[in-house]
């Protein structure tokens, strides 16, 4: 009987890290137990960039590239570097960020340098904005750029990003729909739902998408994911099997084919362990 070739993949917030957003020591030593003792394929798919994914995941034994920017691009840690990158063309940035002018507000934008991302806002940073800013500037991975615009076309750009009260990100979010040819989300912050977050993407950029393509590129038959939001019902849909976290939303509880216990609980890696050791033996 041939052994199934199955791709796990994790949503990280909410998800996969506690309450705290730290990968606790329980969930390292599972995860890679279910990696090196039972050649589980696991990787995980975020809205974060390599500047916190990669200090997040340094402790799991992830040999995948893993998903980052939602599916803009995958960073492979073996390598340092990106792969498969979607770019946004520069009338559409243009069109985006004329409407967040409209409605008061100024958006990142994030721009490929090599390995770095440099991380442009046109003006002042409000109090969230700083508190996003201060634990991810300067590392290895990202810099930010504050009052000097939204940088040269010349350097790609993957994603624009704000973090704002929700009503205002809403209203910007449902003119980019109606009239951007781009692919946009917005979410109430998971800490705090009277703020938002909103990303735009090039068009047809997804979680999703970018699974399917490491699917393809690791030979995986089966692809098990796990979410608890609302932007990870893409990804869900494409699933083999779908797993929410009991702490996800009604509309990812709704779509599950499982539901386990809550991201507290290091729910997670127990089931990929459980799962991965059960395929092992079976194939004995």
């Amino acid at each position: 009987m041939k052994k199934p070739v199955t791709l796990y993949v994790s949503d990280l917030d909410g998800t996969l890290l506690g309450a705290d957003s730290q990968l606790s020591q329980e969930s390292v030593q599972v995860l890679n137990n279910a990696i090196n003792r039972y050649g589980a394929l696991f990787t995980c798919a975020t809205a974060r960039t390599p500047a916190t994914i990669v200090p997040l995941m340094e402790r799991v034994d992830v040999k995948l590239p893993m998903i980052a920017m939602a599916g803009a691009a995958m960073w492979s840690q073996t390598e340092g570097t990106y792969k498969h990158v979607r770019t946004i063309p520069e009338s559409v940035i243009e069109q985006v960020v004329a409407i967040y002018a409209k409605h008061g507000a100024r958006p990142f934008v994030y721009r490929q340098k090599g390995a770095m991302i440099e991380a442009y806002h046109s003006a002042t940073l409000s109090t969230q904005e700083r508190e996003f800013v201060i634990p991810r500037n300067d590392g290895p991975f990202k810099h930010f750029v504050i009052g000097e615009g939204y940088g040269e076309a010349c350097h790609k750009a993957m994603i624009v990003f704000s973090i704002d009260r929700y009503s205002l990100l809403k209203a910007v979010y449902d003119e980019i729909v109606a009239t951007v040819d781009c692919s946009p989300v917005c979410y109430h912050d998971i800490f705090d739902p009277e703020y938002g977050i909103l990303e735009v993407y090039s068009q047809g950029t997804t979680k999703a998408h970018a699974i399917t393509t490491l699917a393809r590129e690791v030979g995986a038959d089966r692809i098990v994911v796990f979410g608890d939001n609302r932007n990870d019902l893409p990804m869900m849909a494409i699933a083999h099997h779908s797993v929410a976290v009991a702490n996800a939303v009604p509309e990812v509880l709704a779509q599950a084919h499982e539901i386990i216990g809550p991201n507290t609980a290091h729910s997670v890696a127990h089931w990929i362990e459980s799962d991965a050791r059960r395929i092992a033996e079976s194939a004995e």
